[in-house]
């Protein structure tokens, strides 16, 4: 096992130790029954063929996220929602994630003040720079955006701390909250949107609640669309550009990554997303009698894609290596789910490496130093990746 996957490994199993083992072991079969977890699908086309067979496989119903997330965001969130209602919010919120929306709020974390040009001018001031700490910075600017809350130092530390309390919560080995957490997460969501309440009701076009009102929402489909937001997005991006930049520095990719190659940049981002897999696994309640491959699952059952499995069985970090069409972005779901903030998760995920490039300069490159993985925590993810730079030696 190479260093890169080494790491990964252990980044995984200190989110999840016993759910990822769990699901790694399944992967010598396309699909297969594990005991209290589901049904699972290791297999990129069966994976896909089920997200896109909408009779048989909902979000909604027992096992899927809708048991997740319905008690604490509400009914109407797309996350739990199918059929004409779901394409009609889809299509509601679309404009939200338009490259001049999400332009205004990556915008957010790159003000000459901000995390991301204070990133750049630390690195080529020869400091040590801990990227999860700059990126959980940026993350937090971007729900305070969300939100309609100005980004300070405090309001972005609140806003990542209140999202994380609620996504920590989550186990793959578990169908839902317990009651307790169910309370307690509605109480910190309450917190969170309280902002979004106020912007949503002054209808400030400027902020995005503002934004929704103007697009036509109800203000509880507002604040529930801004907590699924928040909840679902934040920690994939705070999880994967650490991971990506702590694979190309074992892969010694360090200096193409930010390079002056677009598509490069491009091949190496979709490859790293594939290797780390930032949704290890995705959910679906079986609609009526069916079966998966062969095989036979009942109304009620619960199908666990294991995208983890399906996206790492192509082998290591390799951007060169021909995408297979049934992997492609398979981490970001597939047909009318397909995930409709992708548009800015890349954009974050440029404007990081775009502050890094400024910093790489004169044939040095951002080099890996000290790094600790998270624990506990619901999408995987380094807590420390200490970064300075140096004179590139690939």
């Amino acid at each position: 096992m190479t260093a890169a996957l080494r790491w990964e490994e252990h980044v995984q199993r200190a989110a999840h130790p016993l759910a990822y083992p769990a699901i790694r072991s399944a992967r010598r079969r396309p699909v297969v029954r594990v005991p209290r977890v589901g049904v699972v699908v290791s297999d990129a086309a069966i994976a896909r063929d089920v997200l896109l067979d909408l009779d048989h496989f909902s979000k909604v119903g027992p096992g899927a996220p809708s048991d997740l997330w319905t008690p604490v965001l509400g009914p109407s969130v797309l996350l739990n929602m199918e059929g004409a209602e779901h394409a009609a919010l889809r299509r509601t919120l679309g404009p939200l994630f338009s490259p001049r929306a999400v332009r205004q709020l990556v915008s957010a974390g790159a003000d000459d003040d901000g995390v991301l040009p204070d990133l750049t001018r630390r690195l080529a001031a020869g400091e040590v720079v801990d990227l999860a700490a700059v990126v959980t910075a940026q993350a937090g600017a971007v729900i305070c955006g969300m939100v309609g809350l100005p980004p300070t130092d405090h309001a972005v530390r609140s806003a990542m701390t209140a999202a994380r309390t609620i996504t920590g919560m989550v186990r793959l080995h578990r169908h839902g909250l317990t009651r307790s957490q169910v309370t307690r997460a509605r109480e910190v969501l309450e917190r969170l949107t309280t902002p979004a309440r106020a912007a949503y009701r002054a209808g400030d076009p400027a902020t995005v609640p503002g934004r929704m009102r103007d697009l036509g929402l109800s203000e509880r489909e507002a604040m529930g669309a801004v907590g699924a937001f928040v909840l679902t997005g934040t920690e994939t991006i705070q999880s994967f550009v650490p991971r990506l930049v702590a694979i190309a520095h074992d892969t010694a990719w360090t200096a193409r990554l930010l390079g002056p190659d677009a598509e490069l940049r491009r091949r190496a981002v979709e490859e790293g997303l594939r290797v780390t897999v930032p949704t290890p696994a995705m959910l679906r309640s079986v609609r009526s009698a069916t079966s998966v491959a062969g095989v036979p699952v009942a109304a009620g059952d619960r199908v666990v894609i294991a995208t983890v499995n399906c996206c790492r069985a192509a082998g290591g970090f390799d951007p060169d290596r021909p995408v297979d069409p049934a992997v492609r972005h398979l981490w970001f779901g597939a047909g009318p789910h397909f995930c409709l903030g992708m548009p800015l998760a890349m954009a974050q995920v440029d404007a990081v490496l775009d502050a890094l490039a400024a910093a790489a300069t004169d044939g040095r490159v951002p080099v890996v130093g000290r790094r600790r993985a998270e624990r506990g925590v619901l999408v995987p993810a380094y807590r420390t990746l200490e970064l300075r730079l140096e004179e590139d030696a690939a």
